[in-house]
């Protein structure tokens, strides 16, 4: 079985910045991917960011602001959210896909989610 806790949400200005985390942890043997989604007060989940096999992808209203990355020796996904937008107000969830060596099967993981709020 593969966990994951995320942490770094909270409340934020403007044309503030937060960072994410998000650390996987049990029976993994490969990790294929790690993203980032988000849910947004009255909205639908969103993929907002994705890295796997050394490429990252985003979603076109943050590129330029958001940075995802990894630590493989963590198995640890970050978020580093910039220049921070009150339509990015969500709540955060990690997503991690890869394969468990216990199960001997694929494995499709989500964190609890972390509360962003970006207010004045």
């Amino acid at each position: 079985q593969v966990q994951l806790v995320e942490s770094g949400g909270g409340l934020v200005q403007p044309g503030g910045s937060l960072r994410l985390s998000c650390a996987a942890s049990g029976s993994i043997f490969n990790i294929y991917s790690m993203r980032w989604y988000r849910q947004g007060p009255g909205k639908q989940r969103e993929l907002v960011a994705i890295i796997a096999s050394g490429t990252t992808n985003y979603l076109d209203s943050v590129k330029g602001r958001f940075i995802i990355s990894r630590d493989n020796a963590k198995n640890t996904t970050y978020l580093q959210m910039n220049s921070l937008k009150p339509e990015d107000t969500a709540v955060y969830y990690c997503n991690v896909r890869g394969i468990d060596f216990v199960a001997s099967a694929n494995f499709d993981s989500w964190g609890q989610g972390t509360q962003v709020t970006v207010s004045s």
